[in-house]
């Protein structure tokens, strides 16, 4: 939560976690450097169908903390949901970003989300916010698998593992900085 809180522009309550965390525990990632008990990096996501037609993803937080970014952590985590989304059968998943949030909206560009629609004044804030859509395609099929792909049973996917393990990388802390 301090995380989360420290470097996202939306508050959020306990119930807002408690909701995500209850339902979806295994559409959440924590990064931890090595050696370290205190997370750098967090995504928070849901799955559900949207307009009883399509299985949605639907990335709620996602937040690196600023002495830790500019190191695939983001899309490390990113990357990392959408495939447990994938092993789950989602057919697009969303997200909302500041509309001026320029770094945000690269990452997520580069790994294939596009821009459906602007959000006016859709952050408590005032902000704006650009809705991102990524298409998820089926996966690859042969014609007898496609024909007995609805007899299939449902099967359970055993949560992934939690935690991301990020490597120690030489970094200068702005704190450092002002120290000398």
């Amino acid at each position: 939560m301090a995380l989360v809180q420290h470097e996202l522009s939306e508050p959020y309550v306990i119930y807002t976690y408690r909701y995500f965390l209850q339902q979806w525990p295994h559409l959440a990632f924590l990064a931890y450097p090595s050696q370290s008990s205190e997370p750098v990096g967090v995504v928070v996501c849901k799955q559900s169908m949207h307009r009883e037609r399509t299985k949605r993803g639907y990335i709620a937080m996602l937040s690196v903390h600023k002495n830790w970014r500019k190191r695939g952590i983001a899309s490390t985590l990113v990357r990392q949901t959408i495939e447990v989304m994938k092993k789950h059968g989602v057919e697009e998943v969303v997200l909302e970003t500041e509309y001026d949030n320029s770094a945000a909206l690269s990452l997520y560009e580069s790994l294939g989300f596009m821009r459906e629609k602007r959000l006016y004044r859709f952050y408590l804030n005032g902000k704006d916010a650009f809705r991102l859509v990524l298409v998820v395609p089926p996966p690859d099929l042969d014609e007898d698998e496609r024909d007995s792909r609805k007899a299939l049973p449902i099967r359970y996917l055993a949560p992934p593992r939690m935690m991301i393990s990020i490597p120690p990388l030489p970094y200068d802390s702005d704190d450092d900085v002002s120290s000398r």
